[in-house]
Parts: structure tokens; sequence; C-alpha cells
């Protein structure tokens, strides 16, 4: 097993931690936020390991945007739990990567790999920075506008990750194969 792959299995081996630390409110919350945080690093350390070590291979490609998912998603089950994030959108976000990953396995089947795109990446940035401002605690202060900021970033979550899961689906339409 690679370096990278070993860094990427750390960010999964994270979320059971970051989750407990939040729903008990460990030193209110800082600890699960120190948690996600660096459990959202590894991602961009994996990556950087894997190309400037050659370490690029078929089980990083599969694991990788796996647990991104999984880090992602467990944040966003916490926010819908604790009423900061509504369940449609949760279900927008979560539905996406539903779809993606099936796309994945389908074209595993055929023996192809999906790799990361861009608009993949995007999505991931954009929901990290979000549950990072919301697990903050500038969330929590008494002049967070909430009634402004909080629809426009569910708002922006749920399109990027429209967007993203269209490009997939565009990307990839031929691995469905809807002829046979």
């Amino acid at each position: 097993m690679t370096t990278a792959s070993i860094i990427t299995l750390l960010r999964i081996a994270l979320i059971p931690f970051f989750m407990v630390s939040q729903r008990l409110g460990w030193l209110d919350g800082y600890v699960a936020l120190v948690i996600f945080i660096l459990a959202s690093l590894t991602d961009s350390l994996d990556g950087y390991v894997a190309r400037r070590y050659n370490q690029i291979s078929t089980f990083g490609k599969f694991i990788d945007p796996l647990a991104d998912k999984l880090l992602v998603c467990s944040a966003i089950l916490i926010l819908v739990a604790e009423d900061i994030l509504p369940a449609w959108i949760a279900m927008i976000i979560l539905a996406r990567d539903f779809i993606v990953t099936s796309l994945r396995l389908i074209a595993v089947g055929s023996g192809k790999v999906i790799s990361a795109h861009l608009s993949g990446k995007v999505r991931t940035t954009v929901n990290v920075i979000f549950i990072v401002l919301y697990l903050s605690p500038i969330f929590h202060m008494d002049w967070w506008p909430g009634d402004v900021l909080d629809p426009t970033i569910q708002l922006t979550m749920a399109a990027v990750s429209i967007w993203s899961c269209i490009d997939y689906l565009a990307r990839n339409w031929k691995v469905l194969d809807f002829k046979s």
C-alpha cells in the first residue's frame, strides 16, 4: 500500500472521531473543527504525495474520492442533525454522491476508472469551506447574518453539487451503455 493511500485511509479513520466530538460538543466544538480541518487537509496531502512520488494507483483513484464523500457526508449529516442545514439541501448533496459513486462502480465493471474532475474538486472545496464556516465559532456569534448568508451558502452548496453531478454524467455518459 502506498503512502498516499495510507494518508487517504487516515482521512476515513478520522471521520468517527469528528462526528463523536461534534455531537458531544467537546471544547464547544473546537475539537471537531480541528479534526475536520485536518481530515480535509489530508485530501491535498495525499494527492501531492501520489503525484510527487509517482504513487498514483487504481486503488488511490477509487479510495480518494470515496474518502472525500464520506468526510463531507458525515459533516452534512451532523449539520442536518443540528438543524443547521435543511434536509432537502443535504439530499441534493448526498444524491450527487450516490450518482457519481454508482457511475464509478459501473465504470469499474467495464474495466474503466473515472478519476476526479475539476467539478468534483470544486464541489468538495466549496462544501469543505462552508462546513468549516458552519462548524466554526463565527457561525454561533450574535452578529452572524444568518437570514442572508445561510440560504446563500446552502443554495451554493446545492448548485455546485448539481453542476458537478451533471458534469460527471456528461463526461461519462457512455459508461451507462443504454443499448444493452
